[in-house]
């Protein structure tokens, strides 16, 4: 009620500013600088020193707080930088603009222009001169901190422009964000890595054992697919000869939402012809711990209260000894599939004894190893039966040249030795069918169209995806994966226009 109220008020005021021919939305301002800037270059300049600035300065921004002494005030401005802080004086301004200025909301974005000077307290301040202060857009609705900050989690997911607003730390999250991506490209192209796009609707959902979102094409008259990886499309095009590339893309799982888990998320994928997944542990090491220092000067930072030390080589471990370290069975178990079905049920993991034993194994891996798995590690030889797509070890054909990274227990990038046989590719989509057929509808389709490039002779490769949401959770310390992607998926709900 008492927001309604507020909001009522705001209305009344626009429409006093309306009669007296106030423009509430002008678009001729222009802006010659940021607050960032101003505090840079002046921030560490005493007062004697700035009396000397004669520069004038323009800057725009939502005014986010004021203190009003009558004849004068002090307001702060927020732009897209940071806050600084602006002195308005009645006699300074002009007596029109300064009725503007007390007219005005919190919230309410304005131009200034003036030049510097600092307090007594030492703050620095734009002390607005004639004709340096304008309104350029009317604020309706009054702003969180009327309630001491924007702290409901829902509501800041559901209106993330009001949470980008009032809380520095969120905006600092995303920008963090953009330059983590930027870090990423570089790498890649340092090493002659080409980026491309590769198709978001596709024909078959493949690159990934998951369920697919479902659409329709009207003037085609198909069923399409929203991708759940890129993968096949950008081995076509090793297949091609390009021999490395690397796609940062959006994905589309239809699966639940987790505090790690959203239906779109963000991945880096790249190929890189005569090469093998142990190359991509080098490579991976090297990428993420770049990114490390280039952010904090160090490959050491705290995720959640713990220490992570990224500084290669990183901790390797196989599927096998993983699930007997915390598994909590004997090898004994682990080779008798029917002792190993029956494990996993007493755990409480849905199996059913006719799973093959590898994907049981790893369902058992998924409910007892990864939470274990704190400091970077390299996991390997994964079983055939969950690896489609994956080349087969040379000693163990049961097996397949693949590892998952797995930092403070979360999956951040799965890679391998890329499955180029086409004859042995068919049987895999073969056996995948099957497992579709019994009722698993994450398992990966046939493809006709792939297994016919592949026939066209795909050199040796190696593949990766890396988890961009979960890499940018670890390094700006979020705790949900909601947290880093600016509009998360939630539940629809029915909100009151005057909510």
């Amino acid at each position: 009620m008492e927001e309604r109220e507020l909001q009522k008020r705001r209305r009344e005021k626009i429409d006093s500013l309306l009669s007296d021919g106030i423009d509430l939305y002008p678009n001729d301002a222009r802006v010659g600088t940021t607050t960032a800037s101003v505090r840079e270059r002046f921030g560490e300049m005493t007062p004697e020193e700035l009396e000397r600035v004669t520069e004038r300065f323009t800057l725009a921004g939502r005014m986010m707080a004021v203190r009003d002494f009558g004849k004068g005030a002090f307001i702060s401005i927020q732009d897209r930088t940071g806050r600084i802080q602006a002195f308005l004086r009645k006699n300074q301004i002009g007596e029109q603009a300064f009725s503007l200025f007390k007219r005005l909301d919190m919230g309410d974005i304005v131009w200034i222009s003036g030049g510097v000077f600092k307090t007594k307290t030492g703050e620095l301040t734009i002390d607005v001169e004639e004709n340096g202060f304008r309104l350029l857009a009317k604020s309706l609705r009054p702003l969180p901190e009327k309630w001491h900050g924007l702290t409901d989690i829902e509501i800041r997911y559901r209106q993330r422009h009001l949470d980008l607003i009032v809380n520095p730390d969120v905006r600092k999250v995303f920008q963090a964000r953009s330059r983590i991506i930027s870090l990423i490209r570089r790498f890649m192209e340092e090493r002659d890595f080409l980026e491309v796009e590769t198709p978001m609707m596709q024909s078959k959902a493949g690159g990934a054992v998951a369920r697919p979102f479902r659409t329709y094409h009207n003037a085609l008259g198909m069923n399409l697919f929203l991708r759940i990886a890129p993968e096949l499309y950008l081995k076509r095009l090793i297949t091609g000869g390009l021999e490395r590339v690397f796609e940062i893309n959006r994905n589309f799982r239809n699966e639940g939402i987790s505090t790690f888990h959203n239906p779109e998320f963000t991945m880096m994928e790249f190929y890189q012809a005569y090469a093998t997944y142990e190359d991509l542990m080098g490579m991976t090491e090297e990428l993420i711990a770049s990114v490390a220092e280039q952010l904090f000067g160090s490959r050491t930072f705290c995720y959640q209260g713990t220490r992570i030390d990224l500084t290669p080589p990183w901790r390797r471990i196989t599927v096998r000894e993983a699930v007997l370290a915390y598994g909590g069975l004997e090898a004994a178990e682990l080779d008798d599939p029917a002792r190993l079905t029956a494990h996993a049920q007493k755990l409480g993991i849905e199996v059913k004894p006719s799973d093959p034993p590898g994907k049981v194994m790893m369902a058992v891996f998924d409910e007892t190893v990864e939470k274990n798995l704190v400091q970077p590690t390299f996991v390997t030889r994964y079983p055939v039966d969950v690896s489609p797509l994956s080349r087969r070890n040379a000693q163990d054909p049961s097996l397949v040249d693949r590892f998952e990274l797995y930092i403070c227990g979360r999956e951040i990038a799965n890679a391998f030795s890329e499955l180029n046989d086409p004859v042995d590719q068919r049987r895999r989509f073969e056996m995948q069918l099957k497992e579709r057929e019994a009722g698993d509808l994450e398992a990966h389709e046939m493809d006709e169209d792939y297994l016919a490039a592949l026939e066209c002779g795909m050199p040796p490769t190696a593949g990766e995806g890396i988890g961009i949401d979960r890499l940018v959770m670890l390094f700006t310390d979020s705790a949900s994966i909601r947290d880093v992607i600016l509009f998360p998926l939630l539940r629809t709900r029915e909100t009151p226009h005057d909510e």
